[in-house]
């Protein structure tokens, strides 16, 4: 069962997604307030869903081309309250993206701090069902104002380096009012990244993560993350400028969902009833590491199988020079 989120000027929808056809739901505006519900009234999400279908229908292929005055959201979000929608990843955890950032770091044959980590992840991210792992590594990427969806830019800010993209799943969760996470799905994800400046010292990592990034078109609420296969594309200027298969999923990465999702919520602060939590699950591969510099206009394409429809983002960048900014003293 895949779901997906639309607007049309200030009006918001949910949608079931049927083939080339989009069947609109009654009763809730978003993906929260779904879920918020379906935590509620004790009815599990699916049937909640069900019940909320009307005879309502919209094209789905016009929409998705940009032809409607209907666009898609986010997957996901927070719309009422931005700031309690909690953007993060986990990295290193494939071994195509520890090899690249080995490449990126290392002084010939050392052994970086990364290489170091994804080991560690091998031979400690899978523990046996009652036990803790290894952390894995973390990240914060911001508030749910950074998210985009389907054919929305992507924007490279006039102070950073670069900006490319890293097609990963990320897993879409509310807090219940117990203080339990609830994983609702899943979704496509371009977890956008300045990987130029995370080039020039991996302390850099953190500032490197703080860019807008996109999920969707379509939140699948029933996933199969056992292996997941798919392509991620570059397109400039009309053409496909580089490709390649991609791979995720649990027997893709060295560490197990629980594991991920153990070392992510045991903070308590990750556990406040009403919040929602985007977390990206890492990427298996992008063509900064095979030398591509995108440049404006190009379109990012991420496409798993299993998924939904590919999501799309053209790349903006903004003109220069970065603005001084100043905290001015009272």
């Amino acid at each position: 069962m895949r779901i997906i989120q639309l607007a049309c000027r200030a009006e918001r929808r949910l949608a079931l997604v049927d083939g080339g056809t989009l069947r609109l739901l009654e009763g809730y505006r978003s993906i929260h307030s779904l879920a918020t519900a379906a935590l509620d009234s004790g009815i599990h999400l699916p049937e909640l869903v069900g019940r909320s279908i009307t005879a309502e229908r919209l094209d789905y292929d016009a929409i998705y081309q940009g032809l409607s005055e209907w666009r898609i959201l986010p997957a996901a979000d927070h719309p009422d309250e931005p700031a309690r929608c909690l953007v993060s990843g986990t990295g290193l955890t494939h071994v195509k993206s520890a090899q690249t950032r080995q490449a990126m770091h290392a002084a010939g044959e050392e052994l970086t701090d990364s290489a170091r980590m994804y080991q560690w992840g091998v031979e400690g991210g899978r523990p046996a069902p009652d036990a803790v792992g290894t952390a894995p590594e973390w990240f914060y990427r911001g508030p749910g104002s950074i998210l985009r969806g389907h054919m929305d830019p992507l924007c490279v800010p006039a102070y950073a380096q670069d900006g490319g993209e890293e097609p990963e799943i990320a897993g879409i969760y509310i807090i219940a009012p117990s203080g339990e996470p609830i994983r609702i799905g899943m979704a496509a994800g371009n977890e956008f990244s300045d990987h130029r400046l995370e080039k020039r010292n991996y302390l850099y990592l953190a500032a490197s993560k703080l860019r807008m990034c996109a999920i969707g078109p379509e939140l699948v609420l029933d996933p199969d993350f056992a292996r997941v296969s798919g392509i991620v594309s570059i397109e400039r200027g009309g053409s496909v400028l580089w490709s390649k298969p991609i791979h995720s999923g649990e027997e893709a990465m060295c560490h197990s969902l629980a594991n991920l999702e153990h070392h992510h919520f045991k903070f308590e602060s990750h556990r406040r009833p009403g919040d929602m939590h985007i977390h990206f699950f890492g990427a298996d591969a992008f063509s900064f590491g095979e030398g591509i510099r995108l440049v404006d206009g190009d379109v990012m394409v991420v496409n798993f199988d299993g998924f939904g429809r590919p999501l799309r983002n053209p790349l903006r960048v903004e003109a220069g020079p970065a603005r001084l900014v100043v905290a001015k003293p009272w």
